[in-house]
This record gives C-alpha cells, sequence and structure tokens, in this order.
C-alpha cells in the first residue's frame, strides 16, 4: 500500500471532520503510516514532527511503551463489559487516582470531550431540579469559548462558524466578556483587565442567578479562540462570584487538563476548586477515546434517592471501558515515575529563549502558558492559516493554525533538538508565506 492509494481510497469512504471535503480536491490528505515519539511517518518514508499533539491529545509521544503495554496487559483479562450493574477494577482505580488529583468524586465516564460538557451541563440543571429549583436553568460561558460540537456544548460555544449553522437547535446561554489578555486596553495589566472582566460576570450574575445553573470555563487558556490566555485571578474571582450567587462552576479542563499549562490541572493555579471538571484529550494520553466528569459529595449526594427519576440517568455504552481507563492509568503513572511537571518547566524556559528568534518578523502577543505557545501574524493575508499549514507540512512539520494565530503543543517527550527544529522551521515557513 502506498500514500497515492490510501489517500483514494479514504476520500471515497471517509467524511472527515471539521473539513469541508472539497478542499481535499486541491490539498491532499495525507496517510501515515506510524509514530514514534513526537514523530509522524507517512507511507513513502517522510517525517512530520507532530507540534499539535494530533489535536492536543499525545502526551508522552506515539507508540509509547508503557501504554501500550498496558493496553495488551488489560486485552488478556477484559476488554469491556457495561458499567451499569457491573464494575471493574481499572475504572475504580482510575476513579480513586482523579479523585487524588483533583479533590472531586463519583467520577462518570463517556468517550469524549464534548459529552463530557453534555453530562456536566445536564449534571448541573439536575441538581437544581433536585433541589427544588428548577428554575436555575441557564448557563453562563465567556466570549469566544469553545466546549464542543454536540447541541448541548454548542449552546455554550461562542465561535460562529461552529455555532451559527445550528442556531435554531441550540439552547442558548449568555456569554461574559473574556479576560483574554489580547483584548486589554493598552497599558492595561493583565490582571487588571481579569478583574475588569470578574466584575462584568459579577453585574450579570448578580441579576440572574436565579435562572442561572452554571458557568462554564477553560481555565486560563481559550484554546480555539486562538490560544487566549489570561490572568489566574480571574478564575479566584469567578469562584468568590459563583460561591456569593449560588451558581455552579464547572472547569472545562478537556484541553489543559495532564501538565499542559504547567500544573496537573489548570485550577490550580488560581488556588479554587470547581463544582466541576471536565477531562478528555490527555487523560489516556492520545491512546483510546474517554471522557470524565468529576463533582463534589454535594452534587452526588443530591441525585442519591429511592425515587429512580431523581438518579443521573446519561448512559454510554462503552462508559468506563476498562482499555481506555488503563491507558489513562498507565498516563498517570508515567506522571508519577517522571517528574512530568518538573521536566516540563525546564522545556518550557527552554523554549521561550528559543522563540526569541521569531521576535523580528511580523508577529504580536508572543505568549506561553506552560507547553502551550503562540502567536499572532500581523497579515492581511487571506488563507494564511492554510498556506502556513502546507508549507509547513512540506518541512516536516504539524502546526495547524487558528485564523492568523501559530501555535505550539507538542508532545511532553520533546527533545532540545527538536524544540529547535519546530521553532527554525516555523520561521522559515513564515518568511516563505507572508
Amino acid at each position: 500500500m502506498n500514500n497515492q492509494d490510501l489517500l483514494n481510497r479514504s476520500l471515497a469512504a471517509v467524511w472527515h471532520p471539521c473539513t469541508q471535503m472539497k478542499h481535499h480536491e486541491t490539498m491532499p490528505l495525507i496517510p501515515m503510516q506510524r509514530g514514534d515519539g513526537v514523530w509522524l511517518t507517512d507511507f513513502e518514508g517522510k517525517r512530520y514532527l507532530d507540534g499539535v499533539s494530533s489535536w492536543w491529545v499525545n502526551l508522552f509521544g506515539h507508540n509509547h511503551p508503557r501504554i501500550k503495554a498496558a493496553i495488551k496487559q488489560q486485552l488478556d483479562t477484559l476488554e469491556h463489559v457495561m458499567l451499569a450493574g457491573f464494575t471493574h477494577a481499572p475504572v475504580v482505580d482510575l476513579s480513586e487516582k482523579l479523585a487524588q488529583l483533583t479533590g472531586l468524586g463519583h467520577a462518570f465516564y463517556a468517550s469524549d470531550g464534548a459529552s463530557a460538557t453534555e453530562i456536566a451541563l445536564k449534571m448541573s440543571f439536575h441538581y437544581w431540579r433536585n433541589m427544588g429549583q428548577p428554575s436555575k436553568n441557564k448557563f453562563l460561558s465567556l466570549q469566544n469559548s469553545y466546549h464542543g460540537e454536540t447541541l448541548g456544548a454548542l449552546g455554550v460555544t461562542d465561535v460562529a462558524i461552529f455555532k451559527d449553522t445550528y442556531a435554531p437547535l441550540l439552547t442558548q446561554s449568555a456569554q461574559m466578556p473574556s479576560p483574554d489578555f489580547r483584548l486589554a486596553e493598552v497599558g492595561e495589566s493583565a490582571d487588571a483587565f481579569a478583574l475588569r472582566c470578574a466584575q462584568r460576570l459579577e453585574d450579570y450574575v448578580a441579576e440572574h442567578h436565579a435562572e442561572l445553573a452554571a458557568f462554564i470555563i477553560e481555565p486560563l487558556v481559550q484554546c480555539a479562540a486562538g490560544m487566549g490566555m489570561y490572568a489566574a485571578v480571574y478564575l479566584q474571582r469567578a469562584r468568590e462570584i459563583c460561591d456569593r450567587y449560588q451558581v455552579h462552576l464547572i472547569a472545562d479542563e478537556i484541553a489543559v487538563g495532564f501538565g499542559r499549562t504547567g500544573r496537573m490541572f489548570a485550577f490550580e493555579q488560581a488556588n479554587i476548586q470547581p463544582d466541576f471538571i471536565c477531562l478528555s484529550k490527555g487523560i489516556t494520553g492520545g491512546y483510546l477515546p474517554l471522557s470524565t466528569v468529576l463533582t463534589t459529595d454535594r452534587v452526588y449526594a443530591a441525585f442519591y434517592d429511592d425515587v429512580t427519576a431523581k438518579g443521573f440517568l446519561h448512559s454510554h455504552s462503552y462508559t468506563g471501558n476498562p482499555l481506555a481507563c488503563s491507558a489513562a492509568l498507565a498516563t498517570l503513572a508515567i506522571f508519577d515515575s517522571d517528574d512530568v511537571i518538573g521536566q516540563n518547566q525546564a522545556k518550557t524556559a527552554l523554549m521561550n529563549h528559543k522563540m526569541q528568534v521569531l521576535a523580528d518578523l511580523p508577529i504580536q502577543h508572543l505568549r506561553n502558558q506552560g507547553m502551550i505557545w503562540a502567536f499572532d501574524v500581523k497579515t492581511e493575508q487571506r488563507g494564511f492559516a492554510s498556506a502556513f499549514y502546507q508549507q509547513a507540512l512540506q518541512q516536516g512539520l504539524l502546526l495547524r493554525p487558528i485564523a492568523n494565530t501559530v501555535y505550539f503543543m507538542p508532545p511532553y517527550v520533546i527533545n532540545a533538538a527538536e524544540l529547535d527544529f519546530m521553532v527554525e522551521t516555523t520561521r522559515r515557513c513564515l518568511e516563505l508565506v507572508l
């Protein structure tokens, strides 16, 4: 089999995600054969550095021996059993580990991030209903927020290209001003801008709290908004406001959890605890689909009743799949044994130094949060993102700009030489495209 054969078969049989399929008439798919570490290799032997961790999921590189071994071992005992009426060791072990890490318990599982968002929203709404406050049935999110593309998740998403087509199907929510520091006034500090946005949040919540179930937020980094980053003080104020007015705080850490922002979870940097946390993407190291929502004992207790209808009757056939849970346990074990957060801090400092070679190019808002880096390209060129993406692929680098924002979110196993390649290739591609 070769690249062209697999490409043609894919176009004939597969509807690819987040894609206008007609564009592949001029921008060919790239069939991949294997992965090792930060590298992907196609059927002709060309290698590509995976600078976006394959849509932000791959934490420890492709073909990781410890995660593979855990999945293989689990295959020899139990591949799957329904979690309604049954349980198994991997899901119990994982739930206990996640509770220890987050301070929240009673993990509820699904397979993807959007489903986790749906679960958290439904739980919050149902909690207030069980507590005799059914009027608390509306939600808040940030401007430019992204929480997934199922209907409930789109209702709290504020990215027009995903949302507008389906607007008649959605339960509408209110969007609060984003604390993304790029939106601050000249001379305004990140903290001052975050506090100004938080005041707008409090003004709205004070007026509407009787009908608000929850405020859902991407802690510290709004990824789909072009890696919009903001000060942790906003999370502190959001927690205070939600407490004061009895509104749940949902932390959507689907993209930023598991070390991406410099701590295991982004909310830790604000020294707060959310009422719900949504996790997915990196939870299995990028090996198998899995997501989970963890919540407080207080929320869990509101569903614990003799009446079946008061229970949380959401379901998913593959809930808590043993293979996926085993991959997640292996992923968390790597954090425990390899000082991943400490090593990432050293790589962050090194990368921040290397990024200075881009400073003389037409870019702005060069920024970093943990193992995420981004900058905005100053260009009026239509189609910049596509042109840069294709040029980078030609140079052996996988990056997917969001509009004019170029970002890096590589696997944690990337080394100094590979960081050099990523930055130098980015510079060369910018010079060729602009």
